[in-house]
């Protein structure tokens, strides 16, 4: 699972019965399961009833709790923070006493009289306007949304657990005004409607709390589309509030995607069915701002900017929900005992983030040349730009350290390096493999292999995995693994570009509209708003529309540009293409400076991935195994 922020580089500028059978269980005697209910049709003050039934309890005492962090996010959320007017209430109607232990957690004595307890959860996407992405509020594809018209329901933000039952079923009720479409990968009991017709309620079953946390919904006015890729049912619910974006719309490039996908991956065992929720953010200062996705192991929720043209979303769907769909191989089916035996509240980490989100988003990168999605070019710009991204971070810093540390200063700050150095990583070790292999074997053949040992049911040791890799392959892999993994050794990617015929060398590369090599061109502040940098001047395109630093951008094609909205109005400006008209207005020494043209390619003078003009037939072959299998 994970957490990938699509426009991360601007984060830091901006930034009810019972039941009573008894059995020999230490603290639920009953062989039922959990009865849990969230009411959307009973929203007051923009907040949700939930209603716990645990059946019976046999011991003295019992702890409640919702999650502090949950899988994939490596951030602290705290989701008891939503959570108001929290009660027990014993078999007889009587309010009991509750101690609120901590921000997540409950205990409730006398629990042998206790039959439900009841709260109202509130969600968190318009709560992001008053803390700020990552720092007071969940991630927005980790969080909640309740709106008139689209509920997206991460359960893991209305459901807890009681401390020792987290392996007990779950039974689920879901209320809703019974016009809604409702999207859920989870196994469908029952469907009731209400005499009058306006609310039906739809039970769900889930094995343990995990499933729980692992299978989001989605609610409301939304778009719904079902295809088959493979033997893989797709379902892709959207919510576009200005119905910008279709299902329909989005379905082609989905499914283009995804059947690339199988491919590159052969015979890797996969999930029957896999669910996309897309949420498109209106940019509004009580809409989502953390554009990217949450991966859970047989679905993923996406946030992206409903501004953003049919080009843009495609390219953005295409890299960050491959990323998540990749995520089926690891941690789905090679993983360490962190993972699998996952502690939400007090959760220990593996060391072997470069694996899961760096060899994740290795795949995601490489597939797109090796199933001809791309052009060589732009694939070798796309690891360029990971190269200068992870340079401007802790480049001297034990990759294994950060992630069993990830929560921790100093390196929490370095999470997004999974991201960048994580998938370097991943291709040093496949060009390694297909070095000594003469080509035959890379690093997702290895991830086979990996997969075929353990499997979703079995996780590995952490501290044995670097050994077990070397073994499995080569001694040289083992040498790369402990001098840039666990040690702190900068890696000179030129040496494995060599092995392949490339090189990098200094040239005029191609500029984004809002980023030179892999850093944005805009800053903010809370007295000016968002304005130019320096390097605004380093992209030719802005410099041929005579745009200075310290420019103030105002708006761009009508919309305000504030502190609230700049993710998605800049986001949208990320994905722009040549071609474009547009309209920026700029304030410059108090006077308005307005740019309204067409938009050309812009370039700056950079470092770019090239072949080699003397590249000899065996780099040249290497290079051809590497990028096509």
């Amino acid at each position: 699972m994970t957490t990938k922020t699509l426009f991360a580089f601007f984060a830091g500028a901006l930034l009810v019965g019972c039941g009573s059978t008894k059995n020999a269980s230490n603290d639920l005697a009953t062989s039922l399961p959990i009865e849990t209910s969230i009411n959307l049709s009973n929203i007051s003050d923009d907040k949700a009833p939930v209603t716990i039934n645990p059946g019976r309890f046999t011991v003295e005492t019992v702890t409640y709790r919702l999650p502090r962090v949950v899988q994939g996010t490596y951030s602290v959320s705290d989701f008891g923070k939503y959570v108001d007017d929290f009660k027990a209430f014993d078999y007889k109607g009587n309010e009991m006493t509750v101690t609120n232990v901590d921000t997540n957690t409950w205990t409730i004595a006398n629990a042998k009289e206790l039959d439900k307890i009841t709260y109202l959860v509130n969600d968190t996407y318009d709560i992001e306007k008053s803390g700020g992405i990552g720092k007071d509020t969940p991630f927005s594809p980790s969080g909640t949304n309740l709106e008139t018209n689209n509920y997206v329901l991460n359960l893991h933000g209305f459901i807890g657990y009681f401390d020792s039952l987290k392996n007990n079923q779950y039974k689920l009720d879901v209320t809703a005004a019974s016009d809604f479409v409702r999207t859920s990968a989870l196994q469908n009991v029952s469907s009731k409607t209400s005499e009058d017709g306006k609310t039906t309620t739809t039970s769900y079953f889930a094995p343990r709390y995990f499933d729980i946390t692992d299978n989001p919904m989605m609610y409301g006015k939304l778009d719904v589309e079902e295809f088959q890729v493979g033997d893989i049912k797709i379902v892709l619910s959207v919510y576009s509030p200005n119905k910008v974006h279709t299902a329909k719309s989005l379905k082609d490039v989905v499914f283009k995607m995804m059947k690339a996908q199988k491919a590159y991956l052969g015979d890797i065992n996969s999930t029957p069915r896999y669910d996309i929720y897309l949420y498109l953010s209106e940019g509004k200062e009580d809409s989502p701002k953390g554009f990217g996705a949450l991966e859970h192991h047989t679905s993923t929720v996406v946030v992206l900017p409903e501004s953003m043209d049919e080009a843009a979303i495609a390219s953005s769907m295409t890299d960050v929900v491959s990323h998540e769909f990749f995520h089926i191989v690891t941690p789905l089916s090679v993983h360490s005992e962190d993972v699998h035996y996952f502690d939400y509240n007090n959760p220990t980490f593996s060391k072997h983030l470069w694996m899961y989100e760096g060899v994740t988003e290795y795949f995601a990168t490489l597939f797109q040349i090796d199933q001809g999605l791309v052009k060589e070019k732009a694939f070798y710009d796309k690891v360029m730009s990971k190269i200068e991204r992870s340079k401007k971070l802790n480049d001297a810093m034990s990759f294994t350290i950060m992630s069993e540390n990830i929560l921790k200063d100093p390196y929490k700050d370095q999470y997004l390096n999974v991201y960048q150095k994580g998938a370097l990583i991943g291709m040093c070790i496949d060009i390694l493999m297909r070095e000594e292999s003469n080509g035959n074997r890379g690093i997702l053949s290895l991830m086979k292999e990996l997969s075929n040992k353990y499997g979703k049911n079995k996780p590995f040791e952490d501290d044995k995995l670097i050994g077990e890799i070397t073994a499995m392959t080569y001694p040289s892999v083992g040498e790369f693994l402990n001098t840039h993994v666990v040690g702190d050794i900068p890696i000179d990617y030129s040496k494995f570009f060599d092995k392949v015929g490339l090189e990098i060398a200094e040239g005029k590369v191609e500029a984004n509209y809002i980023l030179i090599n892999g850093a944005p061109i805009v800053s903010g502040a809370p007295d000016k708003g968002i304005f130019f940098i320096d390097s605004v001047l380093e992209n030719s395109f802005w410099k041929e529309q005579g745009a200075q630093p310290n420019d103030i951008i105002k708006s761009v094609d009508g919309k305000e540009v504030t502190l609230q909205n700049a993710n998605a109005v800049l986001g949208e400006v990320f994905g722009w293409k040549p071609g474009r008209d547009i309209e920026v207005v700029l304030e410059r020494d108090g006077k308005e400076v307005v740019i309204k043209t067409t938009t050309t390619q812009g370039y700056t003078t950079g470092k770019a991935i090239k072949v080699k003009e003397n590249a000899t037939d065996a780099q040249n072959a290497l290079r051809e195994a590497w990028l096509k299998g």
